[in-house]
């Protein structure tokens, strides 16, 4: 598949979030299918630049394609953005002024069945965002106990009935019944007894729970949010948007403990209390999408967007 572009979710709220500087200096931290960044390119030019980074290899070569027009004002650069510090020393983006992250599945990743991260498609059991290295969900589901497949679906996916389609996972690969994403997927909203009459497919949520464990999401997530807060440049800004529950009140915890607060003393007085570096919320509730772009644009119904500013050390 050659993949679309697709339009970027949020994206005059990123814009306004990050405060889009002339000559300004940007990470995209989620490069996916390239519209954020190709929307920052627009914002910071003539002289700004971007690094956008993927740990998809695909996604990486048909964004440098669609974005080949900024010249070198845009650098591609596949890894993780666990890895963004490195990253970016290595790539001449210290200190930069703005860091962006996107979370969550492209729809080019979505629409390619043989990535195996949809259950509309027969695909293997893959759903490895990079895969190149790490397990695929077979390799995952070959050796995992039901106490661990449950905990999992429960955790990442905040399934209810975790515990029955667990069972029911485990008994159909014990017999060799899950070639694919649609038996598997099969195999789930039997477990459930149906639809029941929602227009949510009852394998959605262990298919995300799937994804996030293999990929190890949430723990590269908290390892990313970290590496960029610290990588920042005093004054400079953070924007992440997310899709789901788990992934924005891990966010939000995270920017709350560098937000700190102002506790009195005993003796008097106050003192600030909280992880350092210290960063102060841009807006004080996280934004959402418009109910035109949610028309126009069904993955935005779910998103997300907050915005943290590094302080200056004092």
């Amino acid at each position: 598949m050659t993949g679309t572009v697709h339009e970027p979710v949020l994206k005059a709220e990123v814009l306004e979030g990050l405060g889009i500087q002339s000559g300004g200096r940007y990470i995209d931290g989620t490069l996916g299918g390239g519209g954020h960044t190709r929307a920052i390119l627009e914002a910071c030019g003539p002289d700004g630049c971007v690094m956008g980074i993927d740990q998809d290899p695909d996604a990486l070569a048909r964004t440098r394609r669609f974005l080949e027009s900024y010249g070198d004002r845009f650098q591609a650069v596949h890894g993780n953005f666990s890895d963004i510090a490195r990253l970016a020393e290595e790539n001449g983006f210290s200190q930069p002024d703005g860091i962006l992250m996107d979370l969550g599945v492209s729809s080019d990743q979505l629409d390619t069945p043989e990535r195996g991260f949809s259950f509309r498609f027969e695909g293997p059991l893959d759903m490895r965002m990079d895969p190149t290295s790490g397990i695929s969900v077979s390799d995952w589901l070959g050796s995992v106990g039901l106490d661990e497949l449950t905990d999992t679906l429960r955790r990442l996916g905040e399934e209810r009935q975790a515990r029955r389609i667990a069972r029911a996972i485990v008994k159909a690969r014990d017999e060799d019944l899950l070639p694919d994403t649609l038996a598997l997927a099969d195999v789930i909203e039997k477990a459930v007894g149906g639809r029941k009459g929602s227009r949510i497919h009852p394998a959605t949520k262990s298919f995300q729970a799937l994804r996030m464990a293999v990929n190890r999401e949430m723990e590269v997530l908290e390892e990313g949010l970290d590496a960029a807060i610290k990588l920042l440049k005093p004054g400079g800004r953070m924007a992440v948007i997310t899709f789901h529950s788990l992934e924005d009140r891990a966010v939000k915890k995270k920017f709350r403990r560098h937000e700190g607060k102002e506790v009195s003393l005993y003796q008097g007085g106050s003192e600030w209390q909280g992880e350092l570096p210290k960063v102060e919320s841009v807006w004080r509730k996280a934004r959402v999408a418009t109910e035109e772009e949610q028309s126009r644009n069904p993955r935005a119904r779910s998103a997300k967007l907050r915005v943290i500013e590094k302080k200056e050390i004092s």
